[in-house]
């Protein structure tokens, strides 16, 4: 899926390539150098540091997003469990002056364990803002995590076509599932489904 027309900033940076859902207030992204396998972002379309500078709308958006995009990951990665995190501001260890959603997926005995996932997001391996600045320059350090090497535009590429398409299936479960149960599209028991689901 192209957003035609619409340019997607993660603050300075174009993450267009990166973005597999959008909604009226958020999108989601790739992550360049994921902690572990399926380590997403999930942002505000407006480009504001903190929380507390979104609407309720957007605040609102955001967390549907997250969790509308978790169901996905939960399935496709198997995973048994999340790690939702929020660094609001530079001092919490915000290094990219957006509001951004870390969402890991979690299984038990992944390497992110005894809450070194934790340790990681406030490390030089959860920088974003580095690791998307590097990337912007073609060069440079990375961190020394030799299991953690940036990926390339094209591997981003094709994770967000995959999880879009993904997405997708899930958005199609509940109108095949309210289908085979006799109800209309139309049905108000189907947009609940679609919005609870």
């Amino acid at each position: 899926m192209s957003f035609p027309g619409r340019l997607i900033k993660f603050a300075s940076f174009d993450v267009t390539s990166q973005v597999f859902h959008v909604t009226k207030h958020s999108f989601a992204i790739v992550n360049l150098k994921p902690l572990l396998p399926g380590h997403i972002l999930v942002s505000p379309l407006r480009v504001k540091p903190h929380l507390s500078d979104l609407t309720n709308d957007e605040i609102s958006d955001l967390f549907n997003t997250v969790t509308r995009v978790e169901r996905t990951l939960r399935r496709v990665y198997q995973s048994e469990a999340f790690n939702v995190a929020v660094q609001d501001g530079e001092a919490a260890g915000q290094s990219v002056p957006h509001v951004h959603c870390h969402v890991i997926p979690r299984t038990q005995g992944d390497p992110g364990g005894d809450d070194k996932v934790h340790e990681w997001l406030e490390g030089e391996e959860g920088n974003v803002g580095e690791h998307q600045e590097q990337a912007k320059r073609k060069a440079g350090k990375w961190a020394q995590d030799e299991a953690r090497k940036p990926r390339t535009k094209e591997e981003m590429v094709q994770e967000a076509k995959w999880l879009r398409e993904e997405m997708q299936k899930d958005d199609e479960e509940p109108r095949t599932v309210a289908k085979e149960a006799g109800i209309d599209e139309d049905d108000q028991a189907l947009r609940y489904m679609e919005k609870y689901h």
